[in-house]
């Protein structure tokens, strides 16, 4: 899975929005201000940090060469995924729904309800 086809979706998502909070080589991905993704577009192999549920985190890293601790994130709660076909291309879509989605769970009812109009 390419970097392009990556932001393309985080962007499909309800409310989602692409910042530069970093500066320009840092694309940061939020809904209703809260980050669930973040890249570099200028780094090879391309790689996508992306929000994970602590257990299902590490489970992951023991199981995929391609994905590590989230690089300059909390590690409990960030995985770094790599973009350079050693992660399947299917687990890379549902995590970044996943990191979506626990971001959009922990955000207030009213904003949650925005999501849905």
């Amino acid at each position: 899975m390419e970097l392009p086809d990556v932001i393309a979706q985080c962007l499909s998502l309800p409310g989602a929005e692409e910042t530069q909070p970093f500066g320009p080589e840092a694309l940061v991905y939020k809904v209703c201000g809260k980050m669930f993704a973040v890249t570099s577009p200028d780094d090879f192999p391309a790689s996508i940090n992306l929000k994970c549920d602590p257990q299902r985190a590490i489970e992951l890293r023991d199981e995929y060469i391609g994905i590590k601790p989230g690089w300059h994130m909390n590690k409990k709660h960030w995985n770094t995924v790599m973009l350079d076909g050693t992660v399947p291309p299917s687990l890379i879509r549902d995590l970044v729904k996943h990191s979506y989605q626990l971001v959009v769970d922990a955000l207030p009812k009213k904003a949650r309800e925005s999501l849905k109009k």
